[in-house]
């Protein structure tokens, strides 16, 4: 069953929701579409809350938690001018994960991030997506620079991190302690 705060806007507010949606950016590369994440969007967010794949979101904690780390991230778009993407398939079908430009509270400094469904995990996806959201982040949005902050234990996103041309910064890594790598990312990487 579908929680209260869950359902998809109807009337009046359907047409505001996909108004405000519309001014997200779309962006589509060879096998996805990037856009602006719903509230239908919410439950594969959650589950990445939920278990290990999600680390650094509310993963382990409640149901409300994850909703409002989820609206939260969301409302970075009206705030900052940049935030989450949801990742489909161009061909279309359901969302797949996300691809996310963020400065989350506390985070030295904004950063570019990934999660894929399980089913979508290792055929490419999470590197089509954050290359897309990084192309972004140095084209329209100017930035010189912009980091991926890894969990020491997850190995698959730091090859995710390298394949988009990050480097460990060492001294970002230190500010932060022993739990988190930092992958600095620069425009040259996507040439």
């Amino acid at each position: 069953m579908t929680a209260p705060w869950e359902r998809v806007p109807a009337g009046p507010a359907a047409g505001f929701a996909a108004a405000m949606a519309a001014v997200v950016p779309e962006i589509v590369t060879p096998r996805l579409r990037l856009r602006a994440p719903r509230v239908a969007d919410y439950p594969l967010y959650a589950g990445f809350a939920r278990d290990d794949r999600g680390a650094g979101l509310a993963r382990g904690e409640t149901d409300e938690t994850a909703w409002l780390d989820f609206c939260a991230l969301v409302a970075s778009w009206p705030l900052r001018g940049f935030g989450p993407w949801t990742l489909e398939p161009r061909a279309g079908g359901p969302a797949l994960g996300a691809a996310v430009l963020n400065h989350e509270f506390g985070d030295p400094e904004p950063e570019v991030g990934w999660l894929v469904a399980p089913e979508a995990e290792g055929r490419g996806f999470a590197s089509e997506g954050a290359r897309a959201a990084l192309a972004h982040a140095f084209g329209p949005l100017g930035m010189a620079s912009i980091v991926s902050y890894v969990g020491a234990d997850n190995p698959r996103s730091a090859r995710v991190a390298e394949r988009l041309g990050g480097r460990r910064d060492g001294a970002a890594e230190a500010a932060l302690g022993d739990d988190v790598l930092v992958f600095r990312h620069s425009p040259g990487d996507l040439a």
